[in-house]
């Protein structure tokens, strides 16, 4: 027994004992306009990371913006996550604007791949007939979300607010270097070597990432979501309700032809669809 327990401590000394496995790590891609579908779809994710005891989770963003009310969700939910999260804009050509810049600026850890840019969260009202006294209202509000999201993160509350008022945009080297994210990554399994040893503060309190070599599992997005998150962009949706309308008349103007109100029909369905989703 004696011997076992000597033999025991020396390999532990000489570090033939393997270590624990880390955690698998978690990932999602999120792609598209920003809509109360991928409010729900960063919601999932963030429950199934925990469920599944993830060491962190992965977004993979490549957005072009959307919707104040979804963003400012999404924000609310990364920065009360129990997990660390880690926003990875990707992949090469990808970028996050708009509401891209507060969700990013948001996570634990902010990285971006080769050839990306992030800015341009000046907000736009949906539509138009906005006065200007309520748009200075919005970019005032919108100004300073992006403030303090960056002070809570320790990232450029001044660019931040650049982003919002004058439509500031940098690459992904500018980034680094201004501070808005932590770092550049060529790829998932090199963004986790390289944040591995971080310690990020979370709703729980503080985590150091052990994700060097760790186990990384895809969460998948059923194909109901799929197609919601297509038809939720505003301008699908409008385009939807145009082609429903114009099948209609096309068929009450031709009795008998079908085909324009079956195309029509399925068309309003979908719009109607996706206007349920959208705020």
């Amino acid at each position: 027994m004696i011997g076992r327990l000597a033999t025991l401590l020396a390999l532990l000394l000489l570090g033939a004992v393997p270590a624990a496995a880390a955690a698998p790590v978690a990932t999602i891609q999120i792609d598209g306009v920003i809509s109360p579908v991928t409010l729900r779809l960063v919601e999932a994710a963030l429950a199934r990371a925990r469920s599944e005891r993830a060491g962190a989770l992965v977004i993979q963003l490549d957005t072009p913006g959307g919707l104040e009310r979804s963003m400012r969700a999404i924000c609310q939910r990364l920065l009360n996550a129990e997990i660390p999260v880690i926003v990875y804009v990707a992949p090469t050509g990808g970028r996050a604007a708009s509401a891209g810049v507060f969700i990013t600026m948001a996570a634990h850890v902010a990285a971006m791949a080769p050839a990306t840019n992030i800015g341009a969260a000046h907000p736009v009202a949906l539509g138009g007939g906005v006065d200007k006294e309520s748009l200075r209202k919005i970019e005032n509000d919108a100004a300073a979300f992006a403030r303090t999201i960056a002070a809570e993160r320790g990232r450029n509350a001044e660019w931040a607010e650049k982003a919002v008022r004058q439509s500031v945009s940098a690459t992904e080297r500018e980034a680094v270097r201004l501070r808005v994210v932590d770092l550049i990554a060529d790829s998932v399994p090199d963004l986790l070597d390289k944040v591995d040893g971080r310690t990020v503060k979370t709703a729980r309190g503080a985590v150091t990432l052990q994700t060097r070599a760790a186990l990384v599992k895809p969460i998948e997005i059923g194909f109901r979501d799929r197609v919601l998150n297509v038809i939720s962009d505003p301008n699908v949706a409008y385009v939807l309700m145009m082609l429903g309308m114009l099948g209609l008349f096309f068929e009450l103007s031709n009795p008998g032809v079908i085909l324009p109100g079956v195309i029509g029909g399925i068309s309003l369905i979908l719009a109607f669809f996706a206007f349920q989703s959208l705020p």
